[in-house]
């Protein structure tokens, strides 16, 4: 298709899947199969959520149970396609229980926004905020504020600070307390209602006027959110790691895991894999609790770059007394108010059944599900390779896709039970 679809999102639902149908030549049960994963009875408010929304997009919602963080205990919801994540999540969570469990810390909570202006004078005079700025700035935005400091929240802080290198461009940065909202919209909110009287103070004072006019390039909130810190740490003897230790001796396998770790702290390659790992299960509590995922992400990968080199958001130590540390820190800004955490049914439930936890409950326990699925996916590399489980788990679906009828699926449950899956092995013994 070389056209542009004019008034696209303007069309009816059945339009737009008409025109794509014809354009793209799709099956002529297109539209039936999009029907099929519409929701019958709360539809609407699905279309609601997104712009030209056809149809929904399932993915399987599980739950991991055994999570002990901080001496409670959690059956913990996670939305993941990935067959082994759930499994890796649980049996880890199931060990630790065993053995002392998460322990959390949540070092701040603060978010962050910036108004980004360009101004042509000196730096040195930002050395501290402009007498009456911040007071200026705070009253035009007490109508949205007020009611966040009810709960304790609003903002907290302000500074100015000029772009590294680039001559005339500052951000004012302003630091938000947004209590149990993960607060995008509220901080956004504000941050355009300072806009105009930034523009006019400095368009006022001579001190600041005398250079010429203040223009305003942009606001928006910041998703690298290092003052919304969260760590989890696990710790056990030693010798309580032969579960995991597949036959080797407990003490041999911690010192080979923790190379493992060792390895993706020094080397970028090894890094992205590793911490791809660590979001398997952080991601996966994130979006099974209605929180944006990509911003998480976005927030953590820039943190494991923040010394300028890419490395792993994990530690591991042994100490001299025989016990096995390792630990997990991570920028997380998440809610459980506001958004879809309450507006969508399966992310209100996923909320319900960790207890209504507060926003630093539920950083700690999307938290503790990533160090869970670092620490089994570290542990399968270092002992049987990673992917002996993880094959097992997708022979399922690998046997689906094949078109294998329900007696060949029994069959080769039986057969792979002590085998390595492979595809290659899979429709070989499908053949057979």
């Amino acid at each position: 298709m070389d056209q542009i679809i004019k008034g696209f999102s303007k069309l009816s639902r059945e339009e737009k899947i008409e025109i794509l149908r014809r354009h793209f030549q799709l099956p002529e049960d297109f539209a039936e199969i999009l029907k099929t994963f519409r929701h019958p009875d709360r539809q609407k408010l699905f279309d609601d959520f997104s712009e030209n929304t056809l149809s929904n997009f399932y993915l399987p919602f599980g739950v991991a149970p055994n999570f002990k963080i901080d001496d409670n205990m959690y059956v913990v919801p996670m939305v993941v396609e990935e067959s082994s994540v759930v499994a890796a999540a649980s049996r880890a969570a199931s060990f630790w229980a065993k053995n002392g469990g998460f322990k959390t810390t949540i070092h701040n909570t603060l978010k962050k926004g910036h108004i980004w202006f360009k101004w042509d004078g000196p730096k040195s005079f930002f050395a501290n905020m402009p007498e009456g700025l911040e007071e200026k700035l705070r009253e035009a935005v007490v109508p949205l504020t007020a009611n966040m400091e009810k709960r304790g929240g609003g903002v907290r802080a302000m500074e100015i600070i000029p772009l590294e290198g680039e001559y005339g461009l500052f951000q004012l940065q302003i630091s938000f307390e947004t209590v149990n909202s993960m607060g995008a919209n509220f901080i956004n909110s504000c941050l355009e209602e300072m806009k105009e009287p930034l523009k006019e103070f400095f368009n006022i004072n001579k001190d600041f006027k005398q250079y010429g006019e203040t223009e305003i390039i942009m606001a928006i909130l910041s998703n690298y959110t290092t003052e919304c810190l969260v760590t989890s740490t696990v710790e056990c003897p030693i010798e309580a790691l032969s579960p995991f230790s597949a036959g080797m001796e407990p003490a041999g396998f911690a010192q080979k895991f923790k190379r493992a770790v060792d390895i993706a702290l020094s080397d970028t390659s090894r890094a992205v894999t590793h911490n791809k790992g660590i979001f398997n299960g952080t991601d996966a509590v994130v979006i099974a609790t209605g929180n944006d995922f990509r911003a998480a992400e976005a927030a953590g990968h820039a943190w494991a770059a923040k010394d300028g080199k890419y490395r792993s958001l994990s530690s591991c130590e042994i100490t001299e007394k025989g016990t096995f540390k390792m630990d997990l820190t991570l920028p997380l800004a998440l809610g459980t108010v506001g958004g879809l955490t309450r507006l969508h049914p399966m992310a209100a439930l996923a909320l319900e059944m960790l207890g209504n936890p507060s926003a630093d409950e539920l950083m700690g326990i999307a938290a503790a599900a990533g160090l869970a699925n670092n620490f089994s996916a570290v542990a399968s590399l270092v002992t049987t390779g990673i992917q002996k489980g993880h094959m097992k788990l997708h022979l399922s679906n690998l046997l689906k896709s094949l078109n294998a009828t329900e007696e060949e699926q029994k069959a080769a449950m039986d057969h792979f039970k002590n085998e390595t899956v492979s595809a290659l092995k899979v429709k070989e013994f499908l053949k057979r």
